[in-house]
């Protein structure tokens, strides 16, 4: 499935065609943090969902407990959605922004890259997410992904530029690529299967461990300035 990309770490998923497979809808988690907990959402699709481990093991709660074990009290909220694409969080992002919540993780846009969307469709969903959060005075932290040259070199700059010049004009802070930690512990492609799940396109626990080691710094940062 891997080798269906030229890298397997420009995107990080796999073929068009899995999309199909995708579509397991994970519950969002509600309830309310105590009074001095700080509140995160975590907006995303499978990777964030956590697709095909077990709950402990998926992108929430490996981040939660790093979180917890650099000293500081998270309640990280899974509003992750298997298959969900850039339109898809934005439907969900207004009632995902209860008025408890402090901040979010916007992690999307995978989807609409295995489908061959139309990456300004897709920067016009993230700025949409980005607008209905500043309503709110949530503050945002987003996380992109790199496109591979799939559908040419126009859509993969367009589709890449569009988090890093989001994050510019709304200010926030940018994760450049989801899978960077895989990338730079792996390697090349052919040291990424002992990370990845049988089918090429999701991390195995091991794998989300390394993704949560490279991203947790940045969402450190970013929990601290919701504190402060």
């Amino acid at each position: 499935m891997a080798r269906a990309f030229n890298n397997v770490f420009t995107f990080g998923y796999g073929a068009v065609g899995v999309v199909r497979n995708l579509c397991m809808v994970t519950v969002l988690t509600t309830g309310y943090a105590a009074a001095d907990e700080l509140v995160i959402a975590a907006l995303g699709d499978s990777l964030t969902a956590g697709y095909g481990l077990s709950q402990g093991d998926g992108f929430v709660p490996q981040m939660d407990a790093w979180l917890e074990g650099q000293g500081i009290e998270v309640d990280l909220r899974n509003a992750g959605v298997s298959g969900d694409t850039t339109a898809g969080g934005l439907s969900r992002v207004d009632w995902t922004l209860t008025p408890d919540v402090d901040g979010m993780i916007v992690a999307l846009g995978g989807n609409d890259y295995l489908r061959g969307l139309d990456p300004a469709g897709s920067r016009a969903n993230l700025r949409r997410i980005l607008e209905v959060a500043a309503s709110k005075d949530v503050d945002v932290m987003l996380v992109g992904l790199r496109a591979g040259s799939n559908y040419g070199p126009e859509y993969q700059t367009a589709f890449n530029a569009m988090y890093s010049e989001l994050a510019a004009e709304f200010d926030v802070p940018l994760f450049p690529g989801f899978f960077q930690g895989l990338q730079a512990v792996a390697g090349m492609q052919d040291g990424v299967s002992e990370y990845m799940q049988r089918d090429g396109i999701h991390p195995n626990a091991d794998g989300v461990k390394v993704i949560v080691a490279a991203m947790g710094p940045d969402v450190l940062t970013f929990a601290k300035g919701l504190a402060d």
